[in-house]
């Protein structure tokens, strides 16, 4: 009978005689490479050497374009069930693997628009795309639910995963009466309302210097002194001024 290393790297050249890369876990799935994931290889020589002296190890698949595996996690532990149950007729069959917390892995083709991401289409509901990583639970003997070939997500799902395009930052061009007009707005803001106007001003000094005409480092000197003026404390005035120029897309260097 084998032991436990042998059956570990057995699966993880099986794995790897299918394309998909791997590496070893601990059994809190934590990697024990020295880079983690990017350790993953094909290479049966390279795979022999990770897996020597890992006697108890779970196999780790990384789910991007080497493996050209993203996957859907389902956890029942925060709902996850609830959503699956009423989506599953949106689902394409797909290749599905029970996981160790009684939970479901869903395996897709990969996209590489994709990020990794936690409860974004709902509680429970993780993905595992670029940048992360999956334990291979069949492996560790846990059961397949179908071994179809990995679907492409379906449209509905990539228009929730997909990264909202960036807004083009709006530029201004400085102007010195509009700057004294946001200095005088700020420095009579009253309790209640002083970090908020703080804030909003210099979003709006944020623009001038977007424009490459206004230092990012004078425009928040002068909201922040407003700030100040107004009754907040210093570090604050300067950490929420910095904040507003940052957000409305103004540079951070002179």
């Amino acid at each position: 009978m084998m032991n436990a290393v042998t059956n570990a790297l057995h699966a993880a050249l099986a794995l790897a005689k299918q394309g998909i890369p791997c590496f070893p876990c601990t059994q809190t799935k934590v990697p024990v490479t020295p880079h983690g994931f990017k350790d993953a290889s094909i290479d049966p020589v390279v795979l022999q050497e990770l897996f020597r002296h890992r006697p108890d190890a779970l196999i780790g698949v990384p789910t991007d374009h080497s493996s050209g595996l993203n996957v859907l996690d389902v956890d029942p532990r925060h709902g996850g069930d609830e959503w699956l149950l009423e989506n599953h007729h949106r689902l394409p069959p797909t290749r599905g693997h029970r996981t160790r917390s009684g939970g479901l892995h869903l395996l897709f083709r990969h996209e590489a628009v994709l990020k990794c991401s936690a409860s974004r289409i709902a509680p429970g509901i993780d993905v595992r795309a670029c940048g992360g990583y999956v334990v291979w639970w069949p492996a560790a003997g846990l059961p397949i639910l179908s071994d179809r070939q990995p679907s492409p997500w379906p449209e509905w799902l990539l228009k929730r995963l997909r990264p909202k395009p960036r807004t083009a930052s709006r530029i201004v061009v400085p102007d010195n009466a509009a700057l004294h007009r946001l200095v005088r707005l700020v420095a009579a803001a009253q309790p209640g309302e002083r970090n908020r106007l703080t804030f909003w001003a210099a979003c709006r000094a944020g623009e001038m210097v977007a424009s490459g005409l206004l230092s990012a480092h004078v425009a928040v000197s002068v909201i922040a002194e407003a700030g100040t003026r107004a009754g907040l404390p210093t570090p604050e005035a300067q950490r929420t001024a910095w904040s507003g120029i940052r957000t409305a897309g103004g540079r951070t260097h002179a």
